[in-house]
């Protein structure tokens, strides 16, 4: 008999339909949790997908669950440009949208739009000022160190006049400032013990919601879950290095080393073999699905207000997803 999580549980949960996924599956992704009603649905941007797109077209087939943005990033769009975004798609979703912002990376952002990739706190703390005051329907008249915009209004009138953000944070200055300026902040491949002993601190300063985006590989066969999940979080390694910083500081520094030694001679072809046990347990969610809800109930108890599972299909895409959501939703097939 399969193990999920019981009504009476009563925890907010969240689904990403990441960049894996083609429009296709996830519009049919997204048929199915409209089914289940999670407290929101999470869409990422990356470099195939155009966000705000996608996030309107999922907000008229999931007509209750919240929809956000996980994440737009600060570089390649103006900050007015994010408020008008934010506020259609807020309309379209009739005030369910969550606005999640962050700033991509040094080669996304430099590489591939070339732009520069400079100051990013300051950065995002002038992006969310100029956001929420074009949401304010008031006319903007703005003075930062980066930008200064002149009488700038926006032309339809928002849905509401303050939309949730949430800001993706890796370092601590980061952090720090999505204690301060946000509603909610979005953390992803933190170790357990520090994404426990961050939360309470910060929690214990000022409450705020606390997403946490999980890598999550669900499948009958703990095998092919723990091998999925493996070449998941190898990718992340290679190609992330703010990811390989934070996580070689944090307990692992010869682990990043060594997948990222290997990831330099032959790229992706084997170094997920070097991901260890200790870095399953600690990062990411993965095994059968008895197995995966005793993880999510760890990442829960770590703190966690709304866990975001990340969707990782495991052979075909909609038999791996309804798994996926049976599991952790209940099964409503």
């Amino acid at each position: 008999m399969m193990t999920s999580f019981s009504k009476s549980d009563k925890m907010r949960l969240a689904y990403s339909l990441g960049s894996l996924l083609s429009v296709d599956e996830i519009m049919s992704c997204s048929k199915i949790l409209s089914n289940h009603n999670p407290d929101s649905v999470w869409i990422p941007e990356t470099w195939g997908m155009e966000g705000y797109s996608i996030l309107s077209a999922v907000s008229q087939i999931t007509k209750n669950s919240k929809i956000g943005s996980s994440i737009i990033n600060i570089y390649s769009r103006t900050p007015t440009l994010i408020a008008m975004g934010s506020a259609t798609v807020d309309i379209l979703s009739n005030g369910r949208f969550i606005l999640g912002l962050g700033t991509s990376s040094e080669p996304i952002v430099q590489e591939w739009h070339g732009l520069e990739f400079t100051n990013p706190v300051q950065r995002m703390r002038e992006y969310v000022d100029i956001i929420k005051l074009t949401l304010s329907g008031n006319k903007v008249n703005y003075d930062g160190r980066l930008f200064h915009l002149r009488n700038f209004t926006l032309l339809i009138k928002p849905q509401r006049k303050s939309i949730p953000i949430y800001l993706a944070a890796v370092n601590e200055k980061m952090v720090n400032l999505t204690w301060e300026i946000a509603d909610g902040v979005i953390f992803y491949l933190r170790p357990i013990t520090e994404l426990t002993n961050t939360i309470q601190r910060m929690q214990s300063k000022k409450k705020i919601d606390v997403a946490c985006q999980i890598i999550t590989c669900i499948s009958n066969d703990s095998e092919k879950a723990i091998d999925r999940a493996k070449r998941t979080l190898a990718f992340y390694i290679s190609v992330g290095e703010i990811y390989r910083k934070f996580l070689a500081k944090n307990g692992f520094n010869n682990e990043i080393k060594n997948i990222y030694d290997e990831f330099k001679k032959s790229g992706l072809k084997s170094n997920h073999e070097l991901v260890t046990d200790d870095m399953l347990d600690s990062l990411v969610i993965c095994g059968t699905p008895q197995e995966c809800v005793k993880k999510l109930e760890r990442i829960v108890n770590a703190g966690v207000t709304l866990p975001i599972i990340q969707f990782n299909p495991i052979g075909d895409v909609i038999a791996s997803f309804k798994l996926l959501t049976a599991t952790l939703s209940g099964d409503k097939s």
